[in-house]
């Protein structure tokens, strides 16, 4: 494995947790939590891959004789694609109830789910 898609998926996942950080806006930070998501899409792809890696189907040539890419870590790339998805059209309803119910999605004006 190289260090550039770990070095991408580092990049994208600390700029995801700044826009969430720094957000003054409950959708700003769905959207920045989907990023932090999206990092791990690169990190698991980079795991699976493998230079002139082919699908693991061994029909047409005898097993061993070529470079095979790990179908298991593509399943759950796109695991997370879809987990990440539900999540992220949750947290969306979630947002849209909390600005039925208090006319904002300024999580600092938000003052009655103080503790």
């Amino acid at each position: 494995m190289s260090v550039l898609p770990c070095a991408v998926a580092a990049w994208i996942f600390l700029v995801g947790c700044y826009g969430l950080a720094t957000s003054r806006n409950l959708i700003h930070a769905v959207g920045c939590l989907a990023v932090c998501q999206s990092s791990t899409y690169v990190l698991l792809l980079a795991v699976g891959y493998r230079d002139h890696g082919t699908a693991p189907v061994f029909s047409d040539i005898a097993p061993g004789s070529r470079p095979l890419v790990d179908p298991v870590v593509q399943a759950l790339t796109l695991t997370d694609v879809v987990v990440g998805a539900t999540i992220t059209a949750l947290l969306l309803a979630l947002v849209i109830q909390v600005a039925k119910r208090h006319g904002t999605v300024n999580p600092d004006e938000l003052s009655e789910l103080r503790g």
